[in-house]
């Protein structure tokens, strides 16, 4: 469990394709204290296992095996060496919840339909399937790449946030362009909601 509030970005060092399995290695620095393998990290919000763990005096990199479901399902396919992942360790049961519950399992991909800087901020808008988007809500939260957001509009086949200059200082963001893709993630109590709803409808 996370809670979508980012600690810091890591920078992918490698990518190999195996038999069976994609072997990726971030170089880390500040989620590396206490990490031990077998530990789980949010990368771009997709819950990972670290498999190796290599440290140096100022930065560790650690490896990380994906499954091909996991690399069709997310937006992994797009990375490339020396690009910036959006890193949050796993939360404690003392922990504060400074952003909202993440699961770290990406529901879909999404694509950056629009970014422009408005004054201080900046508007991102993000098509996005249906299958993420019907539990979309004004005002509600919804992570994108591991970031925990609030909804400030939604649209036929998108929704709209804001993004205040800190949020682009400390992620991957910085680096996003339309036309990129990102890991979605809908609110988790959200979806508890619709299912029982649903069920509920069917009665």
């Amino acid at each position: 469990m996370f809670t979508g509030l980012v600690e810091e970005t890591g920078c992918v060092i490698d990518i190999v394709h195996g038999d069976g399995a994609i072997q990726m290695v971030v170089q880390i620095k500040q989620c590396a204290r206490g990490l031990k393998k077998g530990d789980s990290l949010a990368v771009n919000g997709c819950c990972l296992t670290a498999t190796q763990i290599v440290r140096r005096k100022t930065f560790t990199r650690v490896r990380f095996d994906l499954l091909q479901e996991t690399w069709s399902r997310t937006s992994f396919a797009d990375l490339s060496e020396g690009d910036q992942v959006n890193l949050e360790r796993s939360l404690r049961a003392n922990d504060r919840l400074g952003g909202h519950f993440v699961t770290g399992h990406v529901d879909a991909v999404g694509r950056i339909r629009k970014l422009i800087q408005n004054g201080a901020d900046y508007e991102l808008e993000i098509a996005a399937p249906r299958t993420v988007l019907d539990y979309v809500v004004a005002k509600g939260s919804i992570t994108v790449d591991g970031i925990s957001l609030t909804v400030a509009g939604v649209g036929k086949n998108w929704f709209r946030l804001w993004i205040i200059p800190h949020t682009m200082k400390v992620t991957n963001l910085s680096e996003k362009r339309k036309g990129c893709r990102v890991n979605l993630e809908a609110d988790l109590i959200g979806k508890y909601v619709r299912q029982f709803t649903d069920a509920y409808t069917k009665a």
